[in-house]
């Protein structure tokens, strides 16, 4: 065996530290290999941090006792509890050195060799650097225990990390007090013991499967024309001239139909936003950084947006859908994972996603939807937040409807004139330059994007479902375009809750044969036109159930005079 092969079998996990001082020589030599590492298109997105400082030691204990407690209490097994208690699993306050190492994302906002792929490149060279620094520390006879039990959202504001710096975890550095007999700590106290030989397998087959195949339909009876004409009867013979209260009429009748029911109830109405990056955003189509996606998914996180201002005005549900967002998500986030990808790739020069990646989007977007339903949902609105997200939408709209790609576009996050003008040119190339077929699904996997085709599956998993679809804006009546295009029943589903300040709504709504209940100039997106539209279908509902008839009030109707 090789020297290098005895410290690699060496090196451990340390979590029980002598007092001794590490030398600054022994550190930069240390922080050295970890710069020697592999860095994705040589970005040095690697930053490393360094903590002697007792308080800031303290604090960092604190957040790790909190989570600590937390993992404890995942598991009902008392037996497994207790011993989880008994592993100790961190030396922040002992070790003499504490470490963060980072990597930074704004690298990102730059053409990046290696992160076509995944963005979580920039995250896999940190993890090659933090081994470097193991092997070296090893070498020179001190070692590292990595901390990664902790709320990271936290560890960064407590430590002070700009937005863009993402931590690893909390490394101990030291002088080991012990080398565990040779073996991993928790092997040696008999916790899971790691195999001997490493899993390799040869892959010799290339497995294709339509993940699509397996949503069934269900018959609905939204064509009873009994149950219509008792639903236009007892509108009509309400204290009131027939069509008096305009809208409300026709959203009582359509919810009655969808519901089939005289006595129409909404029941816990949910609202799902769901989130993902494009990669057409690289070329300079939004007023906005990609990261804003993530900024404001924390935001959803944090109940700061003004989907969460609405759906707490309106005792709406509020789901957040991670469809496949440029970040890694700490997963104690109040966050459903949905995520296909890191985002889609540049349709400018390519598919946005593969085959099974749409199928996959469908397949999401559908279990979330019957998840809600199973709760007792028969009301769901859909939202989408994402960079780059409007122009993926006028793509879809154009290739789907034949109007041209210069009416389909619009400001989406508020580009001024002239990036407008960019913007159509970008995506009139992007169109052309496709030699697809005209299969609708082929150019969903070209031009689409995650969280448009989550929402799609979504929307026809709510109408197997017999609920009430709330639509938002442009975007959200893309995804729609795209559901009625699969299955055109469910337009008798839908309710369109505003028509947006998007210049393409409105042509698109008149594409669709539907009319908005508001227009309010909304362009907001994240679902904020469903949670705003929800007291004008109560109230539908309210004069459907609770409003005197001629008859019941004892008041003369036109007829009778």
């Amino acid at each position: 065996m090789s020297y290098l092969d005895d410290i690699m079998k060496s090196r451990r996990d340390t979590r029980h530290f002598l007092s001794d001082e590490v030398p600054e020589a022994v550190m930069e030599k240390a922080l050295q290999a970890g710069h020697w590492a592999p860095s994705v298109g040589l970005t040095d997105a690697t930053k490393y941090y360094i903590i002697k400082s007792t308080a800031i030691k303290q604090a960092v204990k604190k957040l790790f006792q909190e989570y600590d407690e937390k993992a404890a209490n995942q598991t009902d097994d008392e037996v497994q509890k207790e011993q989880y208690q008994a592993l100790k699993l961190e030396a922040i306050e002992e070790a003499p050195v504490g470490m963060v190492i980072c990597y930074d994302r704004s690298v990102l906002n730059n053409f990046t060799i290696g992160t076509v792929g995944s963005n979580e490149a920039i995250k896999f060279s940190a993890v090659c650097a933090a081994q470097n620094i193991w092997l070296s520390l090893t070498e020179q006879g001190y070692s590292m225990g990595w901390v990664s039990i902790l709320n990271y959202y936290q560890f960064k504001k407590l430590i002070g990390l700009p937005e863009h710096i993402e931590p690893l975890g909390y490394f101990c550095v030291g002088k080991p007090a012990t080398n565990y007999d040779n073996q991993p700590m928790l092997q040696q106290l008999k916790w899971k013991h790691k195999s001997e030989k490493p899993f390799v397998k040869e892959i010799t087959e290339i497995h294709e499967e339509d993940l699509e195949k397996g949503l069934g339909e269900k018959v609905i009876s939204g064509d009873n024309i009994e149950l219509q004409a008792e639903l236009q009867h007892k509108i009509d013979n309400k204290t009131k001239p027939n069509g008096a209260l305009g809208v409300l009429e026709t959203l009582a009748k359509q919810i009655g139909m969808v519901f089939q029911s005289l006595t129409p109830e909404i029941k816990q109405p949910n609202i799902v936003v769901f989130a993902a990056d494009h990669g057409i955003a690289a070329h300079g189509v939004s007023a906005y950084p990609q990261d804003v996606t993530r900024q404001m998914m924390t935001n959803f996180l944090e109940g700061g947006a003004a989907i969460n201002v609405f759906c707490k005005q309106n005792n709406i549900n509020l789901s957040i859908v991670n469809a496949g967002v440029n970040y890694d998500f700490p997963p104690n986030a109040k966050l459903i994972s949905a995520s296909i990808d890191k985002g889609t790739q540049s349709f400018l020069h390519g598919p946005a996603m593969t085959k099974s990646q749409k199928e996959l989007c469908f397949v999401k977007g559908s279990e979330i939807v019957a998840e809600i339903a199973k709760q007792g949902s028969n009301c769901i609105g859909f939202g989408e937040m994402g960079i780059g997200n409007t122009s993926t939408a006028s793509v879809l709209m154009s290739i789907i409807t034949g109007i041209s790609i210069e009416e389909c576009v619009g400001k989406g996050t508020g580009v001024d004139e002239e990036k407008l003008r960019f913007k159509s040119e970008i995506l009139r190339k992007a169109i052309e330059s496709y030699g697809g077929s005209d299969n609708l699904d082929e150019r969903l996997a070209y031009f689409g994007g995650f969280e448009i085709l989550e929402m799609a599956g979504g929307m026809l998993e709510a109408y197997r479902n017999n609920m009430l679809i709330l639509v938002d804006g442009f975007i959200c009546s893309v995804a729609f375009l795209i559901a009625c295009t699969k299955q055109p029943g469910i337009i008798k589903n839908a309710v369109f809750s505003h028509q947006s300040a998007e210049q393409a709504h409105a042509k698109l709504l008149e594409y669709m044969n539907a009319k908005a209940v508001l227009q309010l100039d909304l362009r907001l997106g994240e679902g904020t036109g469903c949670a705003i539209v929800m007291p004008i279908l109560n109230s539908a509902i309210a004069f459907l159930n609770k409003m005197a008839s001629f008859e019941s009030a004892g008041v003369s109707n036109k007829e009778r005079l």
